[in-house]
């Protein structure tokens, strides 16, 4: 390591032969200044795990980081590049700038692009050395300014650990900095007798990520993975294989040995649906590969993030029938095999997500109801119950919806440790300053601060109207740590003055939700209520057109500042497990007499409008001027909005 330092100290005499003829001191400051020495002691480079290298890509080992690729070369250049501040005296932002500044030049050696950030951090050897840890010059007047950036004082960058630059290399690209350093004027008696000691630091880091498929591998236990000679498959109780992308959070289930994507479904149910009518157990044209793959602003698909970017198009979703019990479920043949973007876990996917364990204690098992893909005969579809046993139940059963895609092979990990509280974030899906974004740019699933105390958490759910955004309530309202529950009305038909239209658009608006909050919600939104019961009307497209082709909307509407969401939408599934959530209504008729209710245990099923007294869960629609000021859109960084 390179140091150099100058620590000559000037006396009061020295001090005054100085020429102040630009520095407008007072006789009192001129008696008293004392030289702060500033002193750059050196370079380190430090890295994910190794020094001179940057993250490259991983074996599958205990030992995680380790580098394979990828060097970051630094040149300081000789001693005349040194900064030495021995006798500088306070001076203007001009006069600082044609000082000699220092220069070093980093270098990318490696064959992969490098990433890097550029600190000024104390030096804790030379402050020791030097014993002055208690004479540290206040970094409020040391002034610097790199290369095309502002001057600043040192402090202003305090928060960010004294970052000054970040960067990145194409694989044999450098880059050259000018650093000026120099004491700001204005100072005066404080400076007396203080030192500064500091050094450059260029932490090598890794933006660039790594394929999902090794990170998870290298992290999971072996104990934890099952290798059918086909795919890895996770498994065990907890494993940390949570994913946060686009806006839901993920499982990662297996990954292909061949083609190294990897297998993801959702943690909880994102919807409630119909699989398909009565006999017709076939996921290829059900009304639930419809719901999976609509890429309008009613289906799934339509609303992840650049799905194209991050998800297999076309792969392969084996539907092949299957009656036998659970634990004896051999890798299905291909006998009927659906080519989509998203699709549902097997009875096979999920057997082999507890291997070693059983079934209610398997981290696939969340409590709820779900479908899967695997037909049990010519007229049930296997399903999962709440206790993580298999069933089979008529298609026109209306349980939840756990989609499941398949990450590309190029996809990366760039930042968590997998766990539930900092699931894996993926390039490209990790976005950290959106302040100033409006909301309307954002995706289905994303957390927002919205609304008072206890109940001030809301979800995207879509941008339905193209200019705002749809939000829900993140779980029903509660009074005091209680879910409220009310009558939905008189009858099934939906409108602001029935007895739940009119407690959402008077009562929740006043008590429930502020007037900062209420400003920012479109005065009118258009709540359809197309009927989703029994014979043809089946799919959740009649909830809100007129048939299941989604041509034609349904006249059946209402006019409210406040609804709920309809029977199939987006993130009308429950988000929590069993025992842990309440019924809640939404606004889709099931008869002229029953109403559709999203069950505790994530089914769909319907009830008397005044003869049952269930939760609630606001949805309203947000101006197109909303705008983010604060937040990253997860469940631990909420969005915080304003209007622009």
């Amino acid at each position: 390591m390179k140091r150099f330092n100058n620590r000559k100290k000037i006396t009061k005499e020295k001090i005054e032969e100085y020429n102040f003829k630009e520095v407008a001191l007072t006789k009192m400051a001129k008696r008293q200044l004392l030289v702060t020495l500033f002193s750059i002691l050196g370079v380190t480079i430090i890295s994910l795990g190794s020094a001179y290298a940057v993250f490259t890509s991983v074996s599958k080992s205990a030992d995680y980081n380790v580098i394979k690729v990828g060097t970051l070369n630094i040149d300081f250049g000789d001693e005349s590049n040194t900064i030495d501040l021995s006798g500088q005296y306070p001076m203007s932002d001009e006069e600082g700038m044609k000082l000699t500044p220092y220069t070093f030049k980093i270098t990318n050696t490696g064959t992969l692009a490098a990433d890097y950030e550029i600190f000024i951090e104390d030096d804790t050897d030379m402050i020791e050395q030097d014993n002055c840890a208690n004479n540290q010059l206040n970094k409020d007047y040391i002034r610097y300014k790199l290369d095309t950036g502002s001057p600043a004082n040192l402090s202003s960058i305090a928060d960010s650990n004294y970052k000054i630059a970040t960067g990145s290399l194409e694989a044999g690209g450098s880059v050259t900095y000018t650093l000026y350093v120099w004491i700001r004027e204005g100072v005066g008696n404080d400076v007396l007798n203080k030192h500064y000691h500091g050094k450059i630091v260029v932490n090598g880091v890794n933006t660039q990520g790594e394929p999902v498929s090794d990170v998870l591998l290298a992290n999971i236990p072996e104990e934890n993975q099952y290798d059918d000679g086909v795919d890895t498959f996770i498994t065990g109780e907890d494993p940390n294989n949570y994913i946060w992308y686009s806006g839901k959070l993920w499982r990662a289930v297996s990954v292909n040995k061949e083609a190294n994507t990897t297998k993801l479904v959702t943690q909880w149910n994102i919807s409630a649906v119909t699989y398909n009518p009565e006999n017709q157990t076939n996921f290829e044209g059900s009304y639930m590969e419809d719901w999976l793959n609509d890429t309008t602003v009613d289906g799934f698909l339509g609303n992840l993030r650049e799905p194209e970017k991050f998800i297999v198009m076309d792969a392969t979703w084996d539907a092949t029938l299957d009656a036998t019990s659970l634990g004896s479920i051999t890798r299905p043949n291909g006998t009927t095999t659906v080519t989509d973007a998203v699709g549902l876990l097997n009875m096979y996917e999920y057997q082999s997500s507890y291997t070693g364990t059983t079934y209610s204690n398997g981290y696939l098992n969340n409590g709820l109801w779900w479908w899967t893909l695997t037909p049990y005969s010519s007229s049930n579809v296997r399903c999962v119950s709440s206790y993580g046993d298999a069933h089979d139940d008529p298609p026109s059963s209306s349980y939840g919806v756990r989609p499941s895609i398949n990450l590309k092979s190029s996809v990366r990990i760039v930042d968590g440790d997998g766990t539930i509280d900092n699931p894996y974030r993926l390039k490209g899906d990790n976005d950290t300053n959106l302040s100033g974004a409006v909301l309307s740019s954002r995706y289905s699933g994303e957390y927002i601060k919205f609304g008072n105390d206890e109940n001030n958490l809301y979800r995207i759910v879509s941008h339905e109207n193209g200019t705002g955004t749809k939000i829900v309530s993140a779980e029903p309202l509660k009074s005091s740590g209680e879910f409220i529950t009310m009558n939905f009305g008189s009858n099934a038909t939906f409108s602001s003055t029935n007895t739940i239209g009119t407690f959402l658009n008077g009562e929740y608006l006043t008590s429930y939700v502020d007037s900062s909050y209420s400003s920012m919600i479109e005065d009118n939104t258009t709540w359809y209520l197309g009927t989703v019961g029994s014979g043809s009307s089946y799919s959740y497209k009649n909830a809100k057109y007129t048939d299941a082709s989604g041509t034609a909307i349904t006249s059946n509407i209402a006019e409210a500042k406040v609804g709920l969401l309809r029977f199939g939408e987006l993130m009308s599934g429950q988000f929590d497990r069993y025992g842990n959530n309440t019924y809640y209504w939404t606004l889709t008729p099931y008869s002229s007499s029953n109403v559709r209710h999203v069950s505790y245990n994530g089914n769909a099923n319907n009830n008397s409008p005044s003869g049952s007294s269930i939760g609630v869960r606001p949805s309203v629609n947000l101006k197109s001027n909303v705008q983010i000021i604060n937040g990253d859109g997860t469940l631990n960084s909420p969005f915080e909005l304003s209007v622009q």
